[in-house]
């Protein structure tokens, strides 16, 4: 590595994501192997503008990968969404004399990068969110521990539900996308998925596959509803499918229970190699970039072309889940 670097930057910002701190790690142990100083600004874009920061070294970062959650903790910063916000932070990173600042977060926390990147400071963002919503990359940080996590709660959920020939709904995170959902609806068997990406699926159609298969045998049926389905609310449905069939029905929302836990290997593994690319294509000279991983190989995009994309939906996925249920 050829260093033209001397002093990274660094924030976790937006929803926390389980594999942030291996992130953080990784940045930091490589800079030092290449004699670069480190600062962790806390709480995200709001630590940026108060210059608010902490010194990292090895030893600060040691014993952290297999935590969930953020060291240098998040925040929705509203400041940030502001002209004045921006040029504060710009500023605080020229008066702190950062040579470049690598940013962990979702969507909304690299767009916070992309203003920045406009007003003169050089970044690097890694995708860190569960949502798995960002288009130009097939991962991202804290996925595989958000659907492993609500996997387990969902099995259990499942137990006592065939114990008492129950329906359960549960609805899981991931905002606007339903990838968490239907991974799950593949890997605990459910007989229904609702997911924003397919948004004309109505409660009586759900009432109909209760009816049928309740008439074909089922002694359960597990419906996992994605946050970003909007066209019912998980209880109500609960209250109709029970009225309609007279069969027991339960709502249960696992909520930021998916987004706390230990990290996954996977997780842990990505977010770490992630970290290294990032300081790795700075001291290339490399700025305005996103790491990714396509085609199963780790890459980066342009900062402004990445946040551009949009994902096609493939419904191969939930047919799948419709075959084996």
């Amino acid at each position: 590595m050829d260093n033209q670097i001397k002093k990274i930057g660094i924030l976790t910002s937006g929803g926390d994501a389980p594999g942030m701190n291996a992130s953080i790690r990784s940045i930091v142990r490589t800079a030092i192997k290449n004699n670069i100083e480190v600062i962790g600004f806390m709480r995200g874009y709001e630590g940026l503008i108060n210059g608010d920061y902490i010194n990292l070294d090895a030893k600060s970062v040691s014993d952290i990968m297999q935590r969930g959650g953020t060291i240098l903790l998040s925040a929705r910063c509203k400041e940030m969404m502001t002209d004045e916000g921006k040029q504060k932070a710009a500023n605080v990173c020229k008066e702190l004399n950062i040579d470049a600042l690598i940013v962990i977060g979702g969507d909304g926390s690299l767009t916070g990068a992309l203003h920045l990147s406009k007003l003169g400071v050089k970044v690097m963002g890694i995708p860190g969110t569960i949502d798995l919503d960002l288009a130009c990359s097939e991962y991202t940080v804290g996925f595989d521990t958000a659907v492993n996590t609500a996997m387990e709660a969902i099995n259990k959920v499942r137990d006592t539900s065939s114990s008492h020939e129950r329906c359960c709904i549960i609805e899981v995170m991931g905002r606007n996308a339903g990838y968490i959902a239907l991974w799950c609806g593949l890997v605990n068997g459910a007989e229904e998925v609702l997911i924003p990406e397919r948004p004309n699926v109505t409660e009586d159609e759900i009432i109909e596959l209760v009816k049928n298969n309740k008439n074909n045998g089922k002694v359960s049926n597990v419906i996992v509803l994605a946050e970003g389905f909007t066209a019912v609310e998980p209880h109500d449905l609960a209250k109709k499918i029970e009225k309609a069939t007279n069969i027991e029905t339960r709502a249960t929302v696992l909520g930021h229970l998916q987004r706390g836990g230990s990290p996954t290997a996977v997780d842990r593994m990505h977010a770490s190699i992630m970290g290294y690319r990032a300081v790795e294509q700075l001291l290339k000279g490399n700025i305005n970039r996103i790491i990714i991983l396509k085609n199963g190989k780790y890459d980066d995009v342009d900062l402004e072309e990445g946040l551009k994309a949009t994902r096609v939906y493939d419904d191969s996925l939930y047919q799948l889940v419709k075959t084996f249920a």
